[in-house]
């Protein structure tokens, strides 16, 4: 069992418990294949066999992933845990929560071996604030975002700051690499791993062997603009706040999947204290206007964040990491080098797919 121990797992089964007090989990209990209700750790069985299983879907010839919140069996598939829909709380009390559940959280991070994903964001910069002495990593292409972003708070919290600046080499080459870890050749999770890979592979040369990362922020706190407004966002299908945040959130395991196989290949643990049940339990009641609105998102977080970190980082704006990173950028610019053109279907996708080959 990967992520705690098996009698956590029991007690979570005997008692239907999504969210048993865990930072995820994944593996086999009782000749059973079980995997948490997020997904937080990856768990796949082989096509024909579900006794052969990995953690892996390269050790396995025909991989098959067990769905999050699922138990199985020779018998089949069973979904025995589903994410609580709760009412909103009141806003006090829901806030109060939330920064019980993130302090606790980012603070009971152990530091030994362990370097932070940081973008400069309020995600990643309250997970750093909870392992001070931890070293900070941001990767990305001269000029970019993100880079600029993770210099300014780094100075303003006084963290040492690793920057890993990448040219187009450093793309060709991890793109094989992380199509054969995680199995995805679209262009959208290419982009959006490769920044993670990247400076995870870096940590890793320095000797770390966790990456502490704010990975599930985004989606349960309100972080995308589509919710801010979603009657009027034709990417949701919700018509309030609560209702396109939990959309989001039903997203995470397949995110998860692909962002935990890419740290791993590029030889590094994730560490992910903003995905731990008790903060994803403080974040569900959350009314909607502690979530998102035009003008501000990820609200509750931001202000759970007052005090502890300064000023400018709780309010910085964030770019999607593909975008801050200028990966999705240059990725486009070696495709269209190579000659495939923007007016052809999926151009990226496809020199993906060439690269892997």
């Amino acid at each position: 069992m990967r992520g705690t121990a098996t009698e956590t797992v029991r007690r979570a089964l005997s008692d239907a418990d999504p969210l048993p007090g865990t930072a995820g989990f994944a593996g086999e209990l009782d000749g059973r294949l079980v995997r948490d209700v997020l997904g937080r750790h990856p768990l796949f069985s082989d096509a024909d066999d579900p006794s052969r299983w990995s953690f892996e879907p390269t050790a396995l010839e025909s991989p098959r992933r067990v769905p999050a919140g699922t138990v199985r069996t020779a018998a089949g598939d069973e979904r025995v845990w589903t994410l609580p829909e709760p009412a909103p709380r009141d806003a006090e009390t829901a806030l109060d929560a939330v920064r019980d559940a993130v302090e606790t959280s980012v603070g009971d991070v152990a530091a030994d071996d362990l370097a932070v994903a940081f973008s400069g964001g309020v995600d990643s910069a309250v997970v750093a604030a909870g392992v001070p002495d931890a070293p900070c990593y941001v990767v990305g292409f001269p000029g970019a975002h993100d880079v600029e972003a993770a210099r300014a708070a780094a100075e303003a919290m006084n963290r040492d700051l690793r920057v890993v600046e990448l040219d187009h080499a450093d793309l060709e080459r991890a793109v094989p690499e992380l199509v054969r870890a995680t199995g995805r050749t679209n262009a959208m999770d290419v982009q959006i791993a490769l920044p993670l890979y990247l400076a995870a592979e870096a940590a890793a040369a320095d000797g770390y062997d966790r990456l502490a990362v704010g990975q599930g922020a985004d989606e349960l706190f309100g972080g995308y603009d589509k919710v801010a407004a979603p009657g009027d966002d034709p990417r949701v299908g919700a018509d309030t706040v609560r209702g396109a945040v939990r959309e989001c959130v039903e997203t995470l395991p397949a995110q998860l999947e692909r962002d935990v196989l890419a740290l791993r290949a590029a030889g590094v643990d994730p560490v992910a204290p903003l995905l731990h049940d008790r903060v994803v339990r403080a974040a569900l009641p959350l009314p909607g206007r502690l979530l998102a609105d035009v003008g501000e998102r990820k609200i509750a977080l931001r202000r759970a964040a007052d005090g502890w970190l300064p000023d400018a980082v709780v309010d910085a704006d964030k770019k999607a990491v593909q975008y801050g990173s200028l990966v999705a950028r240059e990725l486009d610019r070696l495709a269209r080098r190579a000659g495939f053109k923007r007016r052809m279907d999926d151009h990226v996708g496809q020199y993906v797919r060439s690269l892997a080959e």
